[in-house]
């Protein structure tokens, strides 16, 4: 099998990107780790299919594979690029783009800037909706080896745990975030950001991605922290995300309302690859 990719990234949460419109793929597990392997394959943190849609609401399908083979629900750098792609593939002519999710619809705008806006979806408290082992409450006390941790919990269509750190460099993210990503009490494991907040309308923020390990950027991790605080009452409503890659703009308006995500979407090259 001899098929076409594009390499991008949003800001540094590289993808490798497949036209499954216009070529007849399917990908098993061994292969997609194959691609994403940065030393014999292609490199990347994320693999993503373009489908066709699936209902009368949207106009796309879209799937995404982490590095390790495993399927997840969401990736918010991932739908920026998704956009980006269809639209410099002549796949749309839209401005506005909606797109089908395994968990749910979301919308893609891409803006006079160059940058793309996404309406991420309402965020999800209930433990149940992460899934996580957990009753209800603003925060969580989980055991990890002996050491208690505090955290939120905040399902963006894919589950994050929210831990807040002091300092950001310092934090143990390479330690602390694969033993979170496993524990028991997340059945589907789970996405792990480390947050420290600057003031109200800025914060910090490491992530370390279930299947993938720390990532440059995490764009529904930044929603989810970004949520976390404003939940919390620590942060605004508009809230500036700085991640090793660069920075996000996230806004939430609380109550019933959508999560929105602003930020840039890079092509980096095509190729071919023969499976």
């Amino acid at each position: 099998m001899n098929i076409s990719f594009t390499k991008m990234h949003g800001l540094g949460n590289d993808f490798v990107v497949f036209d499954a419109i216009n070529q007849n793929i399917n990908l098993n597990s061994a292969q997609i780790k194959a691609i994403a392997d940065r030393r014999f394959g292609v490199g990347c943190d994320q693999l993503l299919l373009v489908e066709k849609a699936r209902n009368a609401e949207t106009d796309f399908f879209y799937r995404i594979f982490n590095a390790d083979g495993s399927e997840v629900e969401q990736c918010g750098n991932g739908a920026r690029c998704f956009a980006r792609f269809v639209a410099d593939k002549g796949l749309t002519d839209k401005d506005c783009i909606p797109v089908g999710t395994a968990s749910g619809n979301i919308s893609l705008q891409l803006l006079q800037d160059g940058q793309v806006k996404v309406n991420m979806g309402m965020p999800r408290f209930n433990p149940a909706d992460l899934p996580f082992h957990a009753t209800l409450a603003d925060d969580y006390s989980l055991m990890v080896q002996g050491q208690e941790i505090r955290l939120q919990a905040v399902s963006m269509g894919n589950p994050h745990a929210i831990i807040t750190v002091d300092d950001i460099h310092k934090a143990a993210v390479l330690t602390l975030g694969p033993q979170i990503e496993n524990h028991p009490a997340f059945p589907q494991r789970v996405n792990v950001g480390f947050m420290q907040i600057l003031d109200r309308s800025h914060i910090s923020l490491r992530v370390w991605e279930r299947g993938a390990g720390e990532t440059l950027a995490c764009g529904s991790g930044a929603c989810a922290a970004a949520v976390a605080g404003i939940q919390a009452g620590l942060l605004d409503t508009q809230v500036e995300v700085q991640l090793p890659g660069g920075s996000l703009m996230i806004s939430w308006q609380k109550q019933q309302t959508a999560v929105f995500m602003s930020g840039p979407a890079t092509s980096v090259f095509e190729g071919r690859i023969e499976l």
